[in-house]
């Protein structure tokens, strides 16, 4: 038995790789294109396990994925394979048509027919679980109810328009073709192996370097936050025992404006790793231009996974984001790994001097 994971080498495909392969003795088939957010060296304590079976190469490749299917018959797809970050979409929105939406097409059709030629028993089992996003619903303003799995799709970035369209084309295979689907939509993620371009590894990282703390606006806006291992066992769960044609939000229920996780990440810091000259962290903290169309809050209701499915977050954010401070300080070596080369350049470009 198998499973094929896809983009299985960036941020949380790679942790949702790691707790499968801790939990399960199922083989994992890891496709990645190992784009710049993609990091085999995430990976590293899998080296010499026969049950990680790692591939580099494209979702949009068809022939690759239908030879992949053909050799491995993998009873379930997990799909993570995504362009992920806003600010970059907004900067070049192609490579997120190409990758969330053309790629996404490409993948079903394999799948399609993959599955349709399965026995009896094989196709009844066999899932595919598309890994998608709260950013397809928009804004909320304050006091708005948080996103139910009714509620309307109204993207507001190249990045969160091009996952609604994967969103889309995932439910469309499942009621044109009969596909054994399932949707998450989760809130914002964060742990262990972040690309240090997301907010709570940019702060980490460049308060320990002694930079900016660049905090977009007045810092005000606000997002549930999700622990990536409480992530990983909601997918499981899902995949497990979801409706098939359903969507499942995740969400951490941590709502907190953007700013407030800047504090505490410099108050752990401050605590974890003082600075020499003994001030506090919170000093480094830089106020520049908000970015285009910047969605003012997301909130996640995660209360259908809990009835239908008994999944609830295990981890407060509290605990999350203290195990994650200390996480960045313990893997250093990672760190300085991950800033080499591209991701300077980006930084750069993003956020100026």
């Amino acid at each position: 038995m198998s499973i094929l994971v896809t983009g299985g080498a960036g941020f949380i495909g790679s942790n949702f790789v790691l707790d499968w392969l801790g939990q399960s003795d199922e083989t994992v088939i890891n496709l990645d294109k190992l784009t710049y957010a993609g990091n085999l060296e995430n990976l590293a304590s899998l080296q010499g396990d026969a049950r990680h079976v790692f591939v580099q190469g494209d979702i949009g490749d068809f022939a690759l994925v239908a030879r992949l299917l053909a050799e491995h018959q993998p009873r379930a797809v997990v799909n993570f394979a995504a362009e992920s970050h806003v600010d970059r979409s907004i900067h070049g929105p192609g490579e997120f048509i190409d990758t969330n939406i053309v790629g996404t097409f490409q993948l079903l059709e394999v799948l399609r027919a993959y599955w349709g030629g399965l026995a009896d028993e094989s196709k009844a089992a066999f899932r595919l679980l598309h890994v998608s996003t709260d950013e397809v619903y928009g804004s909320l303003a304050k006091g708005d109810p948080a996103f139910t799995e009714t509620h309307r799709y109204e993207p507001n970035s190249p990045y969160s328009a091009s996952k609604a369209a994967s969103d889309h084309l995932v439910r469309a295979y499942h009621h044109t073709y009969g596909m054994p689907v399932l949707t998450t939509n989760c809130s914002n993620n964060y742990g262990p192996y972040h690309f240090p371009e997301k907010l709570i590894p940019l702060m980490i990282v460049n308060a320990l370097a002694g930079k900016p703390l660049p905090v977009y606006g007045d810092g005000q806006q606000i997002r549930d936050w999700l622990y990536v291992k409480d992530h990983c066992s909601a997918i499981r769960r899902v995949l497990a025992d979801g409706r098939l044609g359903e969507t499942y939000h995740v969400g951490g229920w941590n709502e907190k404006p953007n700013l407030e996780i800047v504090h505490t990440v410099c108050a752990l810091l401050d605590e974890l790793r003082p600075r020499a000259d003994g001030q506090p962290y919170r000093e480094q903290i830089t106020y520049v231009t908000d970015r285009p169309g910047h969605d003012r809050r997301y909130a996640i209701d995660a209360r259908k996974l809990e009835q239908e499915l008994g999944w609830k977050p295990a981890e407060t954010f509290e605990t999350g984001i203290r195990k994650t401070v200390a996480w960045y300080l313990e893997n250093q070596p990672w760190v300085a790994n991950v800033l080499s080369g591209g991701y300077r350049d980006w930084v750069a470009k993003q956020y100026g001097a």
